[in-house]
């Protein structure tokens, strides 16, 4: 009878043990982290950054003492803000000393510190968008673009502690494997810096040019990188379905792009007015955030699976791997 730990073979061939609990903490931690990025945007688009005055106390209340009768109006964005922020504080926490308990690997335990790290200052920064009122515009791009790269840490420790991670030791080899891994890190570059530039642009203004810009340069790159990895490697299902929806994503993010700044810049009538003031660019940010997530994803994995034929022939194929 198998128990939750399954018994795996390590690539050196020594008996090593998978628990999957790291995974699943780094899931629930990964996924909490994207509401708290949404309601994020709820509260930078509904103007409720400053609607609770005090932190870490909530109107002289301990935060998790706050009535919910007067959660109502800005209040209720930011507070909530507040609760699901300390909920990825805990998950991050309890991911941290799973991974220590769990996973044997050096790395991914100096990960989970480091994530436990990062929240912390993440909390800070939150805090001092507050209290720092005249910094407020820089300290929120900061907070937003650190929520970002936070999160492409979860998504990172979802991929690295999955079991398939740990049971495929086998490589493909390709004629260009280096170019798609440098090709997955351009473009997961380039879509963190188009999120910079959407930040600059609602905390600072006038960067409408270098966002269009960097949005051309993505779709160039998203395009290149499918055209890349579905033709020679279509064979290949955990590279290709993630490139089929970044594709898809890259699709629907022009097309809120565009209602975004339709309804920002222009004087059309737009349905619904009142809703899709909220819900364009909310879901612009959230689609945003989702492609880098898919990115990180692609990279990982196509260090994990493709090797280049040059690489092969200069110093020959690893028979095995070290675990990371």
């Amino acid at each position: 009878m198998k128990n939750h730990d399954e018994r795996l073979t390590d690539y050196t061939q020594a008996p090593v043990y998978y628990s999957p609990w790291p995974h699943r903490f780094a899931v629930l931690t990964a996924a909490s982290t994207l509401m708290l990025i949404f309601v994020g945007g709820l509260v930078t688009n509904t103007g409720a950054g400053l609607a609770v005055p005090d932190w870490p106390t909530t109107f002289g209340y301990n935060m998790f003492l706050y009535p919910w009768s007067h959660m109502v109006g800005g209040i209720f964005y930011e507070h909530s803000h507040r609760l699901i922020g300390s909920l990825v504080g805990l998950l991050t926490l309890a991911f941290a000393i799973v991974l220590w308990l769990k996973d044997a690997r050096r790395l991914a335990r100096w990960l989970g510190v480091a994530a436990v790290g990062a929240v912390i200052i993440q909390g800070l920064l939150g805090g001092l968008r507050v209290i720092l009122v005249s910094a407020g515009s820089e300290l929120a791009l900061i907070h937003g673009l650190l929520a970002q790269a936070f999160f492409a840490l979860t998504v990172s420790s979802v991929v690295l502690t999955s079991q398939e991670w740990e049971q495929n030791s086998r490589s493909v080899v390709v004629a260009d494997g280096g170019a798609v891994k440098r090709l997955c890190l351009l473009t997961t570059g380039l879509v963190y810096l188009q999120i910079f530039f959407g930040g600059m642009l609602t905390h600072i203004g006038d960067w409408f040019l270098a966002h269009l810009l960097c949005a051309a340069l993505v779709a160039i790159h998203v395009w290149r990188l499918a055209t890349r990895i579905l033709r020679p490697h279509a064979d290949q299902v955990k590279l290709t379905w993630p490139v089929m929806l970044l594709v898809g994503l890259l699709g629907l993010q022009l097309l809120l792009g565009l209602g975004s700044y339709v309804n920002r810049f222009t004087s059309l009538e737009i349905p619904y007015a009142a809703f899709t003031r909220l819900a364009l660019p909310t879901t612009h940010r959230l689609t945003g955030t989702l492609m880098l997530a898919v990115c990180i994803m692609l990279t990982l994995r196509s260090y994990r699976l493709l090797t280049s034929r040059q690489a092969v022939t200069s110093g020959g194929l690893p028979a095995a791997r070290a675990r990371a």
